[in-house]
């Protein structure tokens, strides 16, 4: 088991002012993995004093940029030694199988830690311009406090994407993660103070709604970066609007998969049994509408449903699992209601349904499911399940493909299966999301992410996710 009986505060480990304890159950079993304090509204008034005054009055963000690239860099040695210990602990705490851990939960924070600070000898901190009435200064400063809120499907690639560049732009940063998974966020906090931000720098303090809440509305915080559901995130936009706050959101999605007439569906089926069902589908870039012409729509249906009923189901530390349990019993109650919501609205389930996988009734277990017969206009097509739920959808022709991908309030991610690699990046540029695979779907840690339309506003990852920390200052004279 792994407790914390202290938040961290400013680089400081200190105990909460309050006594409520968060504690974290196995999803697969109900056992407890864990216990850390619940971060209260004084708690967050602490981690945001010290980050005020370490920005205001501390060495960070003078520092030279290179400097506080080889802070990250130190970080980044830690983190290397430390992957297993941290795989492991995500996958206690919300079911990832233990595989996608160790690549994904883990691997990808590791690339950003080691891509992000050779970017800062590039960008363009400070350059000289000429103007129609002489030459002009623009600086990049950082935008100062940043109010960083996570949530607990791949909890290190978020925090790391808000926490890294955010620093190595010169901000000071408090992480809010999720309840329902503080423990690697607190985990990450010893590998930060091994080694050795300065203080005030850094706090990670997990709490629930209402800590996030007070975290956005503080008027000491001068940027929020948020990660979570579309409609807590627009409650945020509308707080941050009223305040004249920046921010940042990475939201849902309900992205399609487009397989083409010509695709090969062994290997289209190799890629979608990971891109539809990642991380027990609890994924925002989940590819969960696939949409197939009505010529080989049998034939698609039939491929994708023989390809999800052979994933191993089970024990998320067992290797061979490809689907493990929901994190939560929440979740598990709103996936079986859109399950049963998708039987009432008419599709059929061809694989999967309702209720646990035999022999798995000790954990928050789903069927892996597929719908055909849908419609783009279902609710089960339109909204997101977060859960192993995906919907088949019938097309005419390539301009009816690209027009049901692009009838959708997300515009996250999406993909295109097909022989013709020209073809496909053709349908990419006319698809309205954020990112695109051909073939394939898994954008690069370094690579800009974000969304169209109810997907979120601006970009993490690579140079975008570092200019998101930044404010531009013209300079004359």
């Amino acid at each position: 088991m792994t407790s914390f009986d202290r938040l961290f505060i400013g680089g400081a480990w200190q105990p909460s002012s309050g006594g409520d304890i968060i504690t974290v159950r196995s999803p697969h079993d109900g056992r407890v993995v864990g216990t850390a304090p619940a971060a209260t509204t004084a708690d967050i008034d602490a981690a945001v004093a010290a980050a005020h005054t370490s920005f205001d009055e501390g060495e960070w963000p003078r520092l030279d940029p290179s400097d506080r690239a080889a802070a990250v860099e130190r970080l980044a040695a830690i983190y290397t030694e430390r992957m297993s210990e941290m795989a492991a602990l995500i996958t206690d705490e919300n079911g990832s199988p233990i595989t996608f851990s160790q690549l994904g939960q883990v691997g990808a924070p590791l690339m950003m830690l080691l891509g992000f600070p050779p970017l800062v000898g590039a960008f363009p901190w400070e350059e000289t311009r000429t103007g129609v009435a002489g030459e002009f200064t623009v600086r990049r400063e950082p935008v100062g406090v940043v109010g960083a809120i996570t949530a607990w499907n791949v909890p290190q690639i978020l925090i790391v994407a808000k926490l890294v560049p955010a620093l190595l732009a010169g901000c000071t940063v408090v992480v809010k993660p999720s309840p329902e998974a503080p423990l690697d966020g607190l985990l990450l906090a010893q590998f930060i103070e091994e080694a050795g931000f300065p203080p005030g720098v850094v706090s990670i303090v997990p709490g629930g709604a209402a800590a996030g809440e007070y975290l956005v509305d503080h008027p000491d915080v001068d940027k929020v970066s948020f990660t979570g559901s579309t409609p807590v995130g627009r409650r945020i936009a509308a707080r941050c609007g009223e305040r004249l706050k920046r921010v940042s959101l990475e939201l849902g999605g309900k992205s399609a998969a487009i397989v083409l007439d010509d695709a090969d569906l062994d290997l289209t089926m190799k890629g979608l049994r990971f891109v539809s069902f990642v991380n027990n589908g609890q994924a925002c870039a989940a590819q969960t509408r696939v949409l197939a012409s009505r010529a080989r729509y049998d034939d698609v249906v039939d491929a994708l449903a023989t390809t999800t009923r052979d994933m191993p189901v089970g024990d998320p530390h067992d290797a061979a699992t490809e689907i493990g349990p929901l994190v939560s019993e929440r979740q598990w109650e709103r996936v079986q209601g859109y399950i049963a919501l998708g039987e009432e609205e008419g599709a059929k389930a061809v694989v999967g349904g309702g209720g646990r996988p035999d022999g798995l009734g000790g954990g928050w277990y789903a069927r892996p499911t597929v719908f055909a017969g849908v419609d783009n206009t279902m609710r089960v097509a339109r909204e997101e399940i977060f859960g192993p739920v995906v919907v088949v959808i019938p097309y005419d022709d390539v301009d009816d493909a690209v027009r049901i991908a692009n009838d959708s309030d997300f515009g996250l991610a999406g993909s295109v299966w097909t022989a013709d690699v020209g073809a496909g990046r053709a349908i990419a540029r006319r698809v309205r999301a954020g990112t695109y695979g051909v073939n394939q779907y898994g954008p690069d840690p370094m690579s800009p992410f974000g969304g169209f339309k109810a997907s979120g506003i601006g970009r993490e990852w690579g140079e975008e996710g570092l200019a998101d920390y930044v404010e531009l200052k013209s300079i004359q004279g």
